[in-house]
């Protein structure tokens, strides 16, 4: 049955619940969404409550005569075509607004109804974009089929079971757009909070201690190791003897440097920001195995050990074996674990890398990866062989051009490392923790300071702990594996040798890290933070200390090479020439000369070859505090070296004689 609306003149189906037209100047029906509810309620007025006793006059029906219904029947009731309902004051309208079950209809429904709200008269709202005058829901019908149009509330339906859906091109009020616009609210939809970049700022905090407590006092001489290495590829000075143990990487790294200044500070300072970048790229590989504040606090505590800050502008290669085993272990949890695609050529180029810097050390890098390989995932086993092939291919080499055969040069190098067998060398690790760089022999060495060394006897106690919660959380690989390649890198150094060095335990250091910062990110209690904070600020300040006193010593060392090597050139000694003695190496290279050796662990040459070269350019055979020269060289003239702890120069015959 149908009725006429008074407002809009045009038929529409009864419903089953008297719904009267939208207030003039409505904007939208309440009924068909609920967004922007709050917003639409905080800006309209309430709407009048209806007056439930109206004051006597004329008054129209709720439903008007009808041709094919009867109306009401007296004020008692009301009816809609065959149905009769109970009537109530609210049934007489007010002649001023319309029927008063259009009022009962626009009032706020309760809980579970959609009633629609009658809407006041309001400005139009820019942020809208449906037109008031095509609201989805109006219960409309198409005049010439007398249909209802879609989206229009069939009769008997509830308002808020059909509706059509209200697009919208802005945003909806009281819900602000997200938008990644620079300037935008940390708290804003879409858009996150920017995450603190920890590890680089660990990276640019070993870059910072270096410039300031290790660069400047070594800035004006190398080492006795370093000029071995940077000698290879110097243009203007001889290369010095190249032993059996050692392996070019390093020489590759500071080729470019050297090959532009011989500027002993411009090769620091490349140093330096190299070792802070590999420093962040290595520890970054970890990110998706172990989280960003565990990488970042395990960079933190290597970066803060005296022997790494020392390490990063020298040009030696253990700090860079360091960095090839913990990207090389990373990568190969992520290839395990992660299945990335490109996990395994990382990996491949990370083992490369390490070998080249130190093919002994790499090969024992990857004999625990191989062995869990076998286990967890063989398709890493060729990536893992072919990376340590390739980087092993220069050393195969040159031990075939230069030795004879690989085997040949593993016989060599273990007599130059003092005949490598079962050797328990703990106590020499222990006595060298502080310093001195390199001690050997060690017979006489005595830590200082024991307690800066305490960390060093922790170390293994936290991996255990760590381990343990490993096991219990059932995250065992990320944490075990790191410790078998800690552990099987230092299988040589800890077992094979009797003489000890510092820098020798860096990659163990390195990989230890990981679990020991994993252990202490696992805290929860404040005072538990607290504690580990405060330890860790101690172990920084101690190591800072340890790290002014080595420092210092390594540049009087260096120094004491420098002045030789200017006394030398004060006697005449200009290139070509050849320096010969214990301390030959570093000196030599700084006066721009050859160096050899017929005794000591870099034998180069014999009597023969010292005596033949003497004949054709000066020669000298340094010897220190009251040491004689060897028997071939009695008959040579002695010149004291000053500025050195007595050394003596002895200059051949045929050399130029000093004044």
């Amino acid at each position: 049955m149908t009725t006429d609306d008074a407002h809009l003149g045009t038929p529409t189906p009864e419903p089953a619940r008297p719904q009267g037209p939208k207030a003039p100047g409505a904007k939208r029906d309440r009924a068909t969404e609920g967004r922007g509810r709050r917003a639409d309620q905080n800006r309209r007025r309430p709407a009048p409550r209806p007056d439930l006793h109206p004051k006597p006059g004329p008054s129209a029906s709720t439903f008007g005569p009808s041709a094919s219904g009867p109306s009401a029947s007296g004020p008692g009731t009301s009816l809609s075509g065959s149905d009769a309902r109970p009537a109530t004051a609210a049934t007489t309208a007010r002649p001023e607004t319309g029927t008063t079950a259009q009022r009962r209809a626009e009032r706020p429904s309760a809980p579970g109804h959609s009633t629609p709200r009658r809407h006041l008269a309001l400005p139009p709202d820019p942020t809208a974009t449906a037109r008031p005058d095509t609201d989805p829901t109006a219960p409309t019908t198409r005049p010439e089929t007398g249909r209802p149009e879609a989206g229009a509330t069939r009769p008997g339906v509830h308002a808020s079971a059909v509706t059509t859906p209200r697009r919208h091109t802005g945003p909806t009020p009281g819900r602000p757009a997200a938008t990644g616009a620079p300037g935008a609210t940390p708290g804003a939809p879409g858009k996150r909070p920017r995450a603190v970049p920890w590890l680089a700022l660990a990276a640019l905090a070993y870059a910072l201690v270096q410039f300031v407590l290790v660069v400047p006092p070594l800035a004006h001489a190398l080492g006795w190791d370093e000029t071995v290495y940077v000698s290879q590829y110097d243009p203007r000075v001889p290369a010095a003897f190249f032993s059996a143990p050692r392996s070019r990487g390093i020489s590759f790294l500071t080729a470019p440097f050297i090959a532009a200044t011989p500027s002993v500070l411009v090769l620091r300072i490349g140093l330096t920001l190299l070792s802070s970048a590999a420093l962040y790229a290595a520890f970054r590989v970890w990110r998706p195995v172990v989280g960003a504040r565990t990488t970042a606090l395990a960079a933190l505590l290597f970066a803060g050990l005296w022997i790494t800050q020392i390490s990063g502008p020298q040009a030696m290669p253990n700090l860079w074996v360091a960095f090839g085993a913990v990207a090389a272990t990373g990568w190969f949890l992520r290839a395990v674990t992660g299945r990335e695609p490109r996990a395994d050529r990382w990996l491949a180029g990370c083992v490369a890398a390490t070998a080249l810097f130190r093919a002994p050390d790499a090969v024992w890098l990857a004999l625990p990866l191989i062995a869990t390989a076998l286990f967890r995932n063989r398709r890493t086993l060729p990536y893992l062989v072919g990376g340590l092939a390739a980087g092993l291919a220069q050393w195969v080499a040159e031990a075939y051009i230069r030795f004879g055969s690989v085997q040949d040069r593993l016989h060599v190098s273990s007599a130059t490392e003092g005949d490598m067998g079962l050797h328990l060398n703990f106590d020499n690790a222990w006595s060298s923790l502080n310093g001195p760089l390199l001690c050997r022999p060690c017979t006489a060495a005595t830590l200082d300071s024991p307690g800066l060394a305490l960390w060093w006897l922790a170390l293994p106690l936290l991996a255990a702990a760590a381990l343990a919660y490993a096991v219990r959380e059932r995250r065992l690989l990320p944490t075990a594996l790191p410790m078998a390649v800690a552990a099987a890198l230092s299988v040589p150094y800890l077992l094979m040798i009797d003489y000890s060095a510092p820098r020798f335990l860096l990659p163990a250091y390195a990989l230890l890290a990981l679990p020991v910062a994993g252990l202490v990110t696992r805290l929860n209690s404040r005072r538990a933070l607290v504690l580990a904070g405060l330890l860790i600020a101690a172990q920084l300040l101690s190591q800072s200390t340890v790290l002014t006193q080595v420092t210092a010593s390594a540049a009087l060392t260096n120094e004491r090479y420098r002045a030789a090597a200017d006394g030398l050139r004060t006697l005449g000694l200009r290139p070509p020439c050849l320096v010969s003695g214990p301390r030959a190496l570093p000196i030599a290279y700084d006066a721009g000369c050859a160096s050899a050796q017929v005794d000591g662990n870099n034998v180069s040459t014999t009597v023969a070859g010292i005596l033949d070269r003497a004949a054709k350019m000066p020669t000298a055979l340094l010897t220190a505090r009251g040491q004689r020269p060897p028997h071939y060289a009695r008959d040579w003239t002695p010149y004291p070296l000053h500025h050195t702890p007595g050394w003596t120069a002895w200059l051949a015959p045929a050399a130029p004689q000093g004044p």
